[in-house]
């Protein structure tokens, strides 16, 4: 049901009065930037739309709210607290399902620099009070909500942690997490936590005493686990401790492009020989290559390629990283949070003002599948990137 979402036209915190809290002009959710569609013949359409309508399709990695058309309004927009899904966009796209990762590092509520353990909760409970009032996503705490979406015309929404330092060093918060409906959380958020270090630092220790105590209470009450931030020796620990599979919901390949935020072969192959799945990054100025260094739906694919043919088809996905309102921008505001300057590439290339063919959550669902189907790949293996590689790990992390 990818292509007839059933949308009722709700738009976020709407149930609140226009003095209730203070609102900004939100950017344009479609509309933006000129889109830009994979070219298809005719026939390529066709199947492009029936895929779309017949598969079970999951972003791994998304933060599918809007961000203020004037981002110098950004830091007062989120100090108000409420983040705004962006309902509508959503409804135009293929996802089934999608790993919110909400404010995530840039969730500075109360705080300069985020990721405390109040803010995080204050963040999950608006945006849940806010799903409440709607009725096109539907809060996933299973499988087979994703399936029921699927059959429904709803999206599946699966509220998602990018690092744990908020639990610091307490392990219930990870139930208390996941009694609030959090399926996913990463070890760490590029700086280094108590369970282990991100990309960020100099050097990684690996796991902590404490991180495996936190990876073995995930996969007791069910946490699907991240290392998509996480420092390369602490994600191998991660990988042999857990006895799960893992996701890196938002990477690269290391080998294309010599970046801190992409990963290098071994760890793909690491978490591809423990079952594990990888998913595409396509924040601006991640998965760039040599062939594509200016970053475009191209160089995005040209890294989904290089990781099938390393680890084999079973083993990848996509967790686009995208969102509504000028991305590239903001990571100039969060630079600081979101470590962006200390990750970037070593090599020189031309920044841009958006990432052609993956603007929005919308448009990125749908220049994925185009894109796939445009290189002929079967019907069996865009079903099984869309979303069955996931459904497998999560069969057995979320039992």
């Amino acid at each position: 049901m990818g292509t007839d979402k059933k949308y009722d036209g709700y738009k976020a915190y709407s149930y609140l009065d226009e003095h209730d809290f203070q609102r900004f002009k939100l950017a344009d959710e479609l509309n933006r930037v000129e889109e830009y569609l994979v070219p298809l013949d005719e026939e390529q359409e066709k199947r492009a739309v029936g895929l779309a309508r017949d598969s079970v399709f999951i972003s791994l990695h998304e933060h599918p709210t809007l961000l203020p058309e004037n981002l110098n309004e950004v830091f007062q927009y989120t100090r108000a607290g409420r983040d705004h899904c962006a309902y509508e966009g959503l409804s135009k796209s293929y996802y089934d399902a999608v790993f919110d990762n909400m404010l995530d590092g840039t969730c500075t509520i109360t705080s300069a620099n985020g990721w405390k353990w109040d803010e995080v909760l204050y963040d999950l409970g608006m945006r849940l009070c806010d799903l409440a009032h709607q009725s096109m996503l539907i809060r996933c705490q299973g499988v087979e909500d994703i399936l029921k979406a699927h059959r429904k015309g709803k999206i599946a929404w699966i509220p998602s942690i990018e690092g744990s330092a908020p639990i610091e060093n307490e392990l219930d918060r990870i139930d208390v997490l996941y009694g609030f409906g959090v399926r996913m959380m990463g070890i760490a958020y590029s700086e280094a936590n108590s369970l282990g270090s991100g990309i960020k630092e100099d050097k990684d220790g690996g796991l902590t005493v404490f991180g495996k105590k936190a990876v073995e209470r995930m996969n007791k009450v069910g946490m699907a686990i991240d290392c998509s931030h996480t420092g390369y020796m602490t994600t191998l620990d991660v990988i042999d401790v857990s006895r799960h599979p893992i996701f890196l919901t938002h990477v690269g390949a290391r080998a294309l492009w010599d970046s801190k935020r992409l990963f290098p072969d071994d760890v793909l192959k690491a978490c591809a020989a423990k079952g594990g799945v990888i998913g595409i990054e396509a924040a601006p100025h991640t998965t760039l290559t040599k062939n594509y260094p200016l970053h475009s739906i191209d160089s995005y694919m040209e890294h989904f390629k290089y990781i099938v043919d390393l680890v084999g088809i079973d083993h990848v996905s996509f967790g686009p990283d995208a969102l509504y309102g000028d991305h590239a921008g903001l990571h100039e505001v969060y630079s600081k949070q979101l470590s962006t300057k200390n990750t970037q590439a070593k090599d020189s290339f031309d920044r841009v003002k958006y990432v052609k063919g993956l603007e929005n959550p919308t448009e990125s669902s749908k220049n994925i599948l185009r894109w796939l189907v445009k290189e002929n790949y079967s019907d069996a293996d865009i079903k099984k990137v869309l979303g069955g590689n996931i459904l497998r790990v999560l069969n057995t992390v979320w039992k």
